[in-house]
């Protein structure tokens, strides 16, 4: 693998943790404070417990970046009170995603009303994430979610790219969407060191009904982590390294999901570091 490059998206990483209860300590003893943490949300706890995870992580020194998903809220008075609490924690980062309760919590079922509005608040937050699809959304054809982050891009700084495992795909979707004029920089969803093990056991602490959906709708994560040689984070970046250090990619950064294998996750980031000598 390039040294430069990789090491530099190495450096420049987020880590998506879930707000469990064990999750503040993890990163406290694991997680250096140039990392930038996000905070998921869930379908079935909601939104608080992403805010109180958000406002101690903050209050110990760290940039985070929580996950509001418009389908959790419920009418403008609310996101009016989260953009409250997270400007009082000093939050100057959210990530805006469609999310996935169903039904929505209120009247929002998309992320680019939430955008809009967020602009009529007086753009609150100075960097604001969408979501990008390098794998084909289950719901959605591969065009309209690039019109889609296309939309957003007036309202938006940068772009979370989801999970995806081909290098080739990856490598496809990023020259697709400069190609449409879709300029914002990308932070690459890369899975991490992960553990089918701890992976099924995750699944099960956030909730029976999530789990069945979280369950279904990635399945084929499963097959990955579960065969022997399926998956190493560091093979992908090697197969995807001239893809994602290529100048017209734009990519700022590796967006690594943790799944809470908090620890895990960086001590592979520091020995991929060593190995690469950066």
């Amino acid at each position: 693998m390039g040294a430069a490059g990789l090491g530099a998206l190495l450096r420049s990483v987020r880590y998506e943790v879930l707000p469990a209860k064990a999750t503040e300590d993890k990163v406290l003893a694991h997680v250096p404070r140039e990392v930038v943490v996000t905070v998921t949300a869930s379908p079935v706890k909601g939104l608080e417990p992403t805010l109180d995870l958000v406002g101690r992580l903050a209050a110990h020194g760290y940039r985070v970046v929580p996950h509001v998903p418009a389908r959790l809220l419920r009418d403008d008075a609310h996101l009016k009170d989260v953009v409250d609490r997270l400007a009082e924690a000093g939050v100057a980062d959210v990530f805006v995603p469609a999310g996935d309760a169903d039904p929505p919590a209120g009247g929002y079922d998309g992320a680019l009303p939430v955008l809009r509005r967020l602009g009529e608040l007086g753009s609150p937050f100075a960097r604001v994430g969408v979501t990008g699809y390098p794998e084909s959304h289950p719901l959605l054809h591969d065009d309209v979610t690039v019109q889609a982050m296309w939309d957003k891009r007036e309202h938006a700084t940068y772009i979370v790219s989801n999970l995806c495992f081909d290098p080739r795909v990856l490598g496809e979707w990023l020259v697709r969407i400069r190609a449409r004029n879709v300029t914002l920089p990308v932070h690459v969803g890369v899975a991490g060191p992960v553990q089918r093990a701890k992976l099924l056991a995750m699944a099960t602490k956030i909730g029976v009904g999530e789990s069945t959906r979280f369950l279904t709708k990635h399945a084929s994560w499963f097959v990955r982590f579960a065969t022997p040689g399926g998956y190493a984070p560091e093979r992908l970046l090697a197969r995807a390294e001239a893809a994602l250090t290529a100048p017209s990619a734009g990519v700022a950064g590796l967006h690594l999901f943790t799944f809470n294998q908090i620890a895990e996750t960086e001590k592979w980031r520091r020995a991929l570091l060593d190995r690469l000598g950066a």
